[in-house]
């Protein structure tokens, strides 16, 4: 039977041994860097030493998470701090940067490396990427169905990780900008605000007035994923790894849904089916969710993807308010509440509270039934009618804590005791991997008096009970009127478990090797680009001097007989044919397409490694990170040319609306409105323009950017810069952008 990995998040030490005793085989944590969740708990050096000792005692692997954007002023720190992962020794490094990725594999051959779902993993070709550059497993973006898993396994040799539960981004992971652009906290640096999920409102721009499409509502704030009736789909379909969403939830969440998933799993595969009983549900959603759906894993409708009424936890229904006077609330329940619950009281704005008094018959109370009333104060006024949910349930979370604190894992063992006269008593302790055999200090003896039985010294050997082993069966033989002290079996227990331990802690150690790379070195003249949308667009610049225009699909087959223009392919590609020799692509699967190519902006290329990779990969020029600044592109630029003595073939965008978000959900397709004029707008009354491609949603960023001037990029040994046009007014600001320059 093949092993299924349910691999845990953990935020902190508490969640660490929630997620072991829940049954785990792998947990996910992050360092105190160059992690996706700066905002968890997180482990220092000392701890992640501490909680892989654990782990590894219960034969659990640690995959610590280095997967942000790295700067090149931050990788003399990135090396020294994989130096130490190495020696603590983690089992798996889950990682970003293309470059990173490189500059790690060459140094540590040996690693394990996992390409982290911020790659933007999502198709057969990046996958066989991955493979290319050293990963053993590769994360798949959510986005992706389980028939191209299935197909995905079908043609690699590489563990396929899924997420199968918890929170969803909206975005394509590592091709979101939201929360960078507008509140300056990158998710590709780990800080990411959650600014999809504040309210806005979806405007049609026209001739006339706005037109509000829908007014304030959380427009993009995904509901969460859970698939567990489906895990046999998954498994079939040859996932390898179940990845659980949740570093920054609560011990008990974790606990709660390590437990059910690794249940489902062992159901499906000693049964062939999977019963999950509607109570275990409600446990998971008292604990927290937004609302399930099943994601664009099984081909969920797009309407159904996103919960527009609330981003927070929704809790389960207990009960409507039936009376008010001022803040004094009378609620009659359809659900069961007990003292220290948590409750909220769903209204504009909700209203929540933990229940320390609440009263029945004007008597105080510490539980009701369902169909009983109660009344307590709360800390607003709320209407009659309004719905009353449950948001936290005191009882069940002692209950959960009170497991863990059992601590009922085990690890079996067996065991086999040699007494014989005349010798050290010998005990051999085996696990499914491990042997090891100690001996006593004393020689065992002709007993003078009463002999020792195998009863005696079974039940002497057998005290495993303060350890993290289970003796599932322990031969004995023993010598005819022999003697040998009680004492000295435990002695012999205690001496096999610290060598078991040992055996089980032991790591080979990691070869460790010079990092090299070749490039070809660039002697380019400089060069404008123009990125375009629409055969406006095109009529209005081909006059211009510019050197290279960037087109989508539909308008490259009207203007492809202009030898300037340069196809601009999808960032999800779903077929890789070569429909030209010139190509700008966006995403690791399109890597190669052809033998010469050049890369965009969504590729994440923030230091002089990542550059330099592509060059060899045969990128004849890569434009560099939306994300940088001036600064940063100066030191990448100087670090690329000390350290491989050749120039590069730099592209910066330098003036256009950045792309904000690319995402699989549709707001057009949602509310039924034409994407043509389509804005996002938020509190403060920015506007974000929404366009469609490929089936693809991308928002931009309210304000176009201007960098530099032309002669600073030239300076720096940038040759090309490129302007991207996107609303009707952009083609003036170019004409000002020059007139600067």
């Amino acid at each position: 039977m093949k092993k299924i990995e349910v691999l845990a998040p953990v935020g902190n030490r508490e969640c660490l041994t929630a997620a072991i005793q829940a049954g785990c085989d792998a947990v996910y944590l992050g360092g105190l860097m160059f992690g996706a969740r700066n905002f968890a708990g997180n482990f220092t050096i000392e701890e992640l030493t501490e909680a892989v000792t654990y782990a590894h005692l219960y034969g659990v692997k640690v995959y610590v998470t280095v997967n942000t954007l790295v700067y090149e002023n931050e990788i003399p720190t990135l090396l020294e701090y994989v130096d130490q992962l190495v020696r603590i020794p983690v089992d798996a490094l889950i990682i970003q940067d293309i470059g990173v990725l490189d500059l790690i594999h060459q140094t540590y051959p040996d690693l394990e490396l996992h390409a982290s779902t911020q790659m933007h993993i999502h198709s057969l070709e990046g996958v066989q990427f991955a493979e290319k550059l050293g990963c053993s497993r590769a994360v798949i973006a959510r986005e992706v169905d389980i028939d191209t898993i299935r197909l995905i396994k079908q043609h690699t040799k590489l563990e396929l990780e899924v997420f199968v539960h918890g929170a969803l981004c909206i975005s394509y992971s590592g091709q979101c900008l939201m929360s960078s652009l507008i509140g300056g906290r990158s998710g590709n640096r780990g800080t990411c605000a959650g600014t999809c999920r504040q309210k806005y409102s979806l405007i049609k721009k026209g001739s006339g007035k706005d037109q509000v499409v829908t007014d304030e509502a959380y427009l993009l704030s995904a509901k969460d994923l859970s698939t567990i009736a489906r895990l046999g789909e998954l498994i079939e379909a040859g996932v390898d790894s179940f990845k659980i969403e949740g570093r920054m939830k609560r011990p008990s969440y974790v606990y709660a849904v390590v437990s059910l998933y690794r249940k489902a799993i062992f159901q499906y595969q000693t049964t062939g089916k999977i019963t999950i009983s509607p109570s275990e549900m409600q446990t998971l959603m008292k604990l927290f969710h937004r609302g399930y759906t099943e994601g664009f894993l099984f081909h969920e409708q797009n309407d159904q993807i996103t919960n527009p009424v609330r981003p927070n936890h929704m809790g389960v229904p207990i009960g409507k308010v039936v009376a008010t006077s001022g803040t004094f609330t009378t609620i009659r329940l359809t659900d069961s509440v007990a003292i220290h619950d948590g409750i909220r009281v769903l209204g504009d704005p909700d209203v929540g509270t933990v229940l320390n008094v609440f009263s029945k018959d004007q008597k105080k109370v510490k539980e009701a039934k369902a169909g009983e009333i109660i009344s307590l104060t709360l800390p607003e006024v709320v209407r009659v009618g309004s719905l009353v949910v449950k948001t936290t349930d005191a009882r069940e979370i002692a209950a959960i804590e009170q497991e863990i604190k059992a601590g009922n894992r085990k690890v079996p063992v067996w065991g086999h005791l040699e007494v014989i006269v005349g010798s050290e008593a010998k005990f051999t302790l085996r696990d499914d991997e491990h042997t090891v055999t100690v001996t006593s200090l004393e020689k065992v003896s002709v007993a003078h008096k009463r002999p020792v039985t195998v009863e005696d010294l079974r039940s002497k050997i057998s005290r495993f009970g303060d350890s993290i082993y289970r003796l599932v069966d322990c031969t004995i033989d023993v010598s005819p009127n022999s003697f040998i002290a009680m004492s000295s079996m435990n002695e012999l227990r205690r001496a096999a478990i610290t060598a078991l331990n040992q055996q089980r802690l032991y790591r080979s150690p990691m070869l460790k090797r010079e990092y090299q790379r070749t490039v070809p070195n660039y002697q380019e003249d400089e060069q404008l680009a123009l990125s375009i949308e629409t055969m406006e667009h095109y009529q209005q610049i081909k006059e211009r001097p510019v050197s290279i225009i960037y087109v989508n699909e539909t308008l490259y087959q009207q203007v492809k007989h202009d030898p300037r223009v340069v196809l601009r392919l999808s960032r999800v590609m779903t077929t890789y044919p070569v429909t030209s020799d010139s190509v700008l692509v966006g995403e690791v699967g399109s890597l190669g397409i052809s033998p010469s190519f050049i890369t965009d902006t969504s590729l994440n290329v923030v230091n002089s490694y990542s550059l330099a990779l592509l060059h060899s990969l045969g990128a004849r020029r890569v434009t560099l990170s939306y994300e940088l600044t001036a600064l940063q592109m100066e030191e990448l630029l100087k670090s690329y040319q000390a350290r491989y003595q050749a120039l590069p073939n730099v592209e910066v965008v330098s003036y256009g609306h950045p792309e904000m978000m690319l995402s699989k959900f549709l707001l057009p397709a949602k509310y039924h409105v034409s994407p043509d004029h389509l804005y996002l707008q938020d509190r403060f009354h920015q506007q974000y323009p929404i366009r469609v491609e490929d089936q693809l949603m991308i928002i931009y960023f309210h304000t176009a950017r201007s960098v530099k001037p032309a002669s600073w990029y030239s300076q720096l040994g940038i040759k090309t810069i490129r302007l991207q046009l996107l609303e009707t007014n952009d083609l003036l600001a170019i004409s000002d952008y020059f007139a600067k320059s």
